[in-house]
């Protein structure tokens, strides 16, 4: 699968059954080239009209399954939800 197939597919998390929204970036070790995380925009400030300053860095063994438009993952979004 290709990142451009990656990011079209929408992020559900099972624990509330909530969408966090689509893929836009990947974080992977240099060394050994393996996938860590998955980033996800964060909710976006004041209905999404002031921009976003955080995101969702979901660990890829959170990650339970990907299909053909949905990926299904496991995480506390407080735990998840990062600041920058």
């Amino acid at each position: 699968m290709r990142l451009f197939e990656l990011r079209q597919k929408e992020v559900i998390n099972i624990c509330n059954c909530k969408s966090l929204g689509c893929p836009v970036d990947l974080e992977f070790e240099c060394k050994s080239g393996r996938i860590t995380a998955l980033i996800i925009p964060g909710p976006g400030k004041l209905w999404g009209l002031m921009g976003r300053d955080c995101e969702y860095v979901i660990p890829w063994e959170c990650i339970k399954q990907i299909g053909d438009d949905i990926i299904l993952v496991e995480i506390r979004e407080d735990v998840c939800l990062k600041r920058f």
